[in-house]
């Protein structure tokens, strides 16, 4: 009887004694797992914010590449800028360069011819004024005198000098004579008239002319000019100054 309540007793605690222990290995697996969990957590929060970290360290340095872009950018356009006013200012000197090669070559005006192209003989006399046209150019310098309608053009403003000397032979009833013309105007006339011989008559004068003023020599009605190769008759001009 004794044996068997002995036996009985040392089930119990071994019973006792086994539930014992695996209340306590599962506890101990519990709080294994929440520590595991717990360095999990700081593990990530590290990595969470390291990255925070290189990601603000990216972002300060996108920020100062962008200031560094911006700051080319500024430099680009003002070096734009300046290139372009440096075109602008180029273009300008050109401009200015031609204009003063053509105003040099403007203010270079003069002109000399005689009346007729070869040979010898006489124009006139008519019954009315009649235009002359000087065909022997020695010098047309600029080219405002035109020597297939006898006009000269003046292609500045300024002050022009003018000399015509008329030729011709003595005639009892005919005289010679000519008169300067500025558009449409008569101006100066020179005019000689005797029996025999050769006469010759001149006259000279300065005017201030805009641009697109004409000049040229009238022959007077009822007179005559001669001419030949000596080139006795003769209209000349040239620009003094410009205005």
């Amino acid at each position: 009887m004794g044996t068997t309540v002995f036996g009985l007793l040392l089930l119990g605690c071994c019973l006792g004694g086994g539930q014992t222990g695996n209340s306590t290995t599962s506890v101990i697996s519990s709080d294994s797992q929440q520590y595991v969990h717990v360095v999990s957590l700081a593990q990530l929060s590290v990595k969470v914010n390291y990255l925070q970290r290189e990601n603000e360290a990216q972002a300060v340095k996108l920020e100062q590449q962008k200031s560094q872009v911006d700051m080319l950018n500024t430099q680009l356009q003002a070096q734009a800028a300046a290139l372009a006013s440096l075109k602008a200012e180029s273009t300008i000197t050109e401009s200015k360069v031609e204009a003063l090669q053509k105003d040099v070559k403007v203010k270079q005006v003069a002109f000399s011819a005689s009346l007729l192209a070869s040979g010898s003989g006489y124009i006139g006399p008519y019954n009315a004024h009649t235009n002359l046209v000087f065909k022997h150019v020695t010098t047309n310098i600029g080219n405002a005198y035109n020597p297939h309608t006898g006009v000269f053009s003046a292609p500045v403003r300024g002050v022009y000098h003018f000399q015509f000397y008329v030729g011709a032979h003595g005639h009892a009833s005919v005289a010679s004579s000519a008169v300067l013309v500025k558009n449409e105007q008569h101006i100066f006339s020179a005019y000689e008239h005797q029996t025999s011989g050769y006469g010759k008559s001149s006259n000279g004068v300065s005017l201030l002319m805009e641009v697109g003023d004409v000049v040229f020599l009238r022959l007077w009605h009822n007179t005559r000019i001669h001419d030949n190769e000596n080139h006795h008759s003769t209209f000349s001009g040239h620009l003094l100054f410009t205005m």
